[in-house]
């Protein structure tokens, strides 16, 4: 597999009126977790249609593992993994039985598919529990199992289309848990869409912002992080009256400061040590508890950009 799992060049697809996607240009390493971000009705499914061949593009290019969409979708569609809004189980099949079909439609030499499917399964934690029909299980025991489909043939890269959405916080824990093992595990490159940007900042090694079709930015989080928002301090304790606040306020590296509750957030004009604003609140009294520098989170960076397009 080369260093570029995917490829695109002012991809374009419209339907009429509507540009769903708006010239997309992007370049995807190979290998990492790559998180395509936006609000909903951005264009992210509509891209994943594109790279698997699903759609015609109504301008540009793009290549997938080596592969041009336009004339080579059946050679990506082979060669990559997909889980989309439908998770592709069985439910009356049992798990393992659900595995062992697939395994059959990618032709999987018999020796090999059992040991694939054994081994899947154990990871995921649902081993125990391959002769149970689907139908009995959670949703977030479907899924693993729909991720597990999607890994089975070992495919170079995979595509998610919001994977965790309507799972609970503990089954959506346990899934990125299981996926992110399995990424390591298997060196796959994986194509994630989602809204949830908590989620993106844990799992991804690069992100891009897409809005309305266009890409709004791409980059690794933490330097948009950077980019998007001034470093600050969060400082627990308190009291945090209004002299102290205004002396904090007046300092030249500071350029605001908020205080709620027993936390005190004060945000730099640039990085500096924060010991100088931590001897000036104890100069005037306040317990220090705990101190944290910090940049601006995803969603911070993501809610930045959706406002500056307004």
């Amino acid at each position: 597999m080369s260093q570029t799992a995917i490829l695109t060049d002012n991809l374009t697809r419209t339907f009429g009126q509507i540009r769903a996607v708006d010239g997309l240009s992007l370049e995807v390493p190979a290998g990492i977790i790559f998180g395509f971000l936006g609000p909903n009705a951005s264009g992210k499914t509509t891209t994943i249609g594109l790279l698997l061949g699903l759609l015609e593009p109504t301008e540009g290019k793009a290549e997938v593992l080596g592969y041009d969409v336009r004339t080579h979708s059946d050679e990506i569609r082979a060669r990559a993994g997909a889980l989309l809004e439908h998770a592709g189980v069985y439910e009356q099949l049992t798990a393992e039985d659900n595995l062992e079909f697939y395994a059959r439609v990618w032709r999987m030499p018999a020796g090999d598919r059992r040991a694939r499917i054994k081994e899947l399964l154990s990871h995921m934690g649902l081993w125990e529990r391959r002769g149970e029909r689907v139908a009995k299980w959670s949703r977030g025991m479907k899924q693993k199992l729909a991720l597990a489909r999607a890994l089975l043939h070992r495919p170079p890269l995979v595509f998610l289309d919001e994977p965790t959405a309507g799972l609970d916080v503990v089954s959506a824990n346990a899934l990125r848990d299981d996926l992110v093992g399995l990424v390591s595990h298997e060196g796959v490159t994986v194509f994630l869409t989602t809204h949830n940007m908590s989620e993106a900042e844990k799992l991804c090694q690069q992100v891009a912002v897409i809005r309305q079709g266009k890409l709004m930015t791409v980059g690794d989080p933490d330097d948009l992080r950077t980019r998007a928002g001034s470093p600050r301090v969060d400082i627990v304790g308190g009291p945090f009256g209004q002299s102290v606040l205004d002396a904090i306020r007046t300092r030249p590296e500071v350029s605001s400061a908020e205080a709620e509750d027993r936390r005190l957030t004060i945000y730099l004009t640039q990085q500096m040590d924060t010991a100088p604003l931590v001897n000036l609140l104890v100069g005037a009294g306040v317990q220090v508890e705990e101190v944290r520098k910090g940049k601006a989170s995803l969603e911070e960076v993501f809610l930045t950009l959706m406002e500056e397009e307004r």
